[in-house]
């Protein structure tokens, strides 16, 4: 396990430094920049590297931007003594919407990606517009057209009648800010997150999610030992979520992590020394996801017994999995469809051995999709 710096070393350090960083990181650009220029005879692709440096000042800058409001909303509740009102949660609920936006929209630019969102296969999906951008769908009728119809159909999923507890695929480092994104500013779902607890590292995300409901955990699996990271991470998603109000969405990705050939091995194996010989074939056969873990999904459903669940399913992803594959597509120029389903909580069983199998059933319906409608999508092998 890495080792991660106390609370207020963290505050009393990262915090400013990011600050320092971004500041010098915009004194140089000029420099940088034109360096960068110079080299780009040197390095392949369409001025990668300037497109890389622009984004690490624009990061830089977003970040320390992040950490100056969340100081001022600090000092507005009283030094930290109103920080857990409701109040001053939707103020941060705000702010980080709003900056999440910002950073889409310029890397979203840059890295030439567009996403289309479909809550039904017999819909045309439509392309998630800028912020700001008017909906042009309908016609000089004033009809809606199928593309305005589709974005409505997915809309509709998250619609703030109820809470929802949302399970997504996992493929890259990409999905996760894409779903965010998509669940914060889109649809007005006010996430709770599980992140890797190595995501403190980075002083807006860990000041801005110590704030609002979330949980840094340490992925471990899901066991059933009273110690252990296994129990720990179940009761931190149990506590996470609990209370879950008409307008928020727990996130969770039941793969437990991004899928690569060692934990797919992994995964098919555990079934196998558990006796599930006929999960274990079932996982076999998928060919772009893992066998969900159940563990997660049990213990969020159990805490919020009110809670439909919306399945997500994504392609275009699929060759972003590491920084060295990020950096040979730049620029990406990829279009992310993401397809969600929702299930009424009637319709989800309560025993967990039925809810294990009812999992593996809707990840299998994943991965027939992608199999569908990925036509670049490579199998996880």
């Amino acid at each position: 396990m890495s080792w991660l710096p106390p609370t207020w070393l963290r505050r009393l350090v990262l915090g400013p430094l990011v600050i320092v960083a971004a500041i010098v990181m915009l004194d140089l650009t000029p420099l940088w920049f034109l360096v960068a220029l110079a080299l780009t005879s040197l390095v392949p692709g369409r001025f990668r590297l300037v497109r890389v440096l622009w984004l690490v000042t624009v990061y830089l800058l977003w970040d320390a931007m992040l950490v100056i409001a969340m100081f001022g909303l600090w000092i507005a509740s009283g030094f930290g003594y109103a920080l857990r009102r409701p109040a001053f949660v939707s103020a941060h609920y705000r702010l980080g919407g709003w900056a999440l936006r910002l950073l889409f929209l310029i890397f979203g630019s840059v890295l030439r990606l567009t996403i289309t969102t479909s809550g039904s296969d017999d819909e045309v999906p439509v392309p998630t517009p800028p912020p700001g951008a008017a909906d042009a769908s309908p016609g000089a009728s004033g009809r809606v057209g199928p593309a305005a119809a589709a974005r409505e159909a997915f809309d509709r999923l998250f619609a703030p009648d109820e809470p929802l507890i949302v399970a997504s695929r996992h493929r890259g480092p990409g999905d996760s800010f894409i779903l965010i994104h998509t669940l914060w500013n889109e649809v007005a779902r006010r996430p709770r997150i599980v992140l890797k607890y190595t995501l403190q590292w980075d002083p807006a995300i860990d000041i801005l999610l110590h704030r609002v409901p979330a949980q840094f955990i340490v992925p471990s699996g899901f066991g059933r030992t009273s110690k252990g990271g296994g129990a720990r991470v179940e009761e931190a998603l149990a506590k996470l979520a609990t209370g879950l109000g008409p307008q928020d969405a727990f996130v969770i990705f039941p793969e437990g992590g991004n899928v690569t050939a060692a934990r797919r091995t992994s995964r098919i194996k555990r079934l196998r020394d558990a006796g599930r010989e006929d999960m274990a074939e079932r996982a076999e056969a998928l060919r772009h996801v893992m066998a969900p873990q159940p563990g997660g999904m049990h213990v969020a459903l159990n805490a919020a017994p009110d809670a439909d669940v919306v399945f997500i399913a994504h392609t275009g992803l699929d060759r972003l999995v590491t920084l060295r594959d990020i950096w040979r597509e730049l620029p990406m120029d990829k279009g992310i469809t993401m397809r969600a389903w929702r299930v009424p909580r009637a319709e989800i069983p309560d025993d967990i051995d039925a809810r294990s199998r009812w999992l593996f059933d809707w990840f299998t319906r994943i991965d027939e999709w992608i199999d569908a409608h990925g036509a670049d999508e490579e199998p996880a092998r």
